[in-house]
């Protein structure tokens, strides 16, 4: 089994930073993609930042300039940097892994439990 293991959230000001983390563990597993999805109360999951195993980004519109996903292979981890926050930022932000267990063929996507970042003065 693989555990995706998310910190970094909390309340911050507008303008204000964060930087979340996540964290894969477990055994035998290779790592195809890693990223950050994010869910605000009544409206659809969206992508934030997704970084493949190649090092490829992609950003949702609305944070780039301001957001930065990176990785630590050695770590498994990815990191998401937030700057500039804004109210509209408020969701609950999840990890995502695309993952290829030993032994599989298939990939398959794991989450993390989600950890609330809100932005409000």
């Amino acid at each position: 089994q693989v555990q995706l293991v998310e910190s970094g959230g909390g309340l911050v000001q507008p303008g204000g930073s964060l930087r979340l983390s996540c964290a894969a563990s477990g055994s035998s597993f290779s790592i195809n993609a890693m990223g950050w999805y994010r869910q605000a109360p009544g409206k659809q999951r969206e992508l934030v930042a997704r970084i493949t195993s190649r090092g490829t980004v992609n950003y949702a519109d609305s944070v780039k300039g301001r957001f930065t996903i990176s990785r630590d292979n050695a770590k498994k981890t990815v990191y998401l940097q937030m700057n500039s926050l804004k109210p509209e930022d408020t969701a609950v932000y999840s990890c995502n892994a695309n993952i290829l267990p030993s032994g599989r063929i298939i990939p398959l996507d794991y989450w993390g439990q989600g950890t609330q970042v809100t932005v409000s003065s």
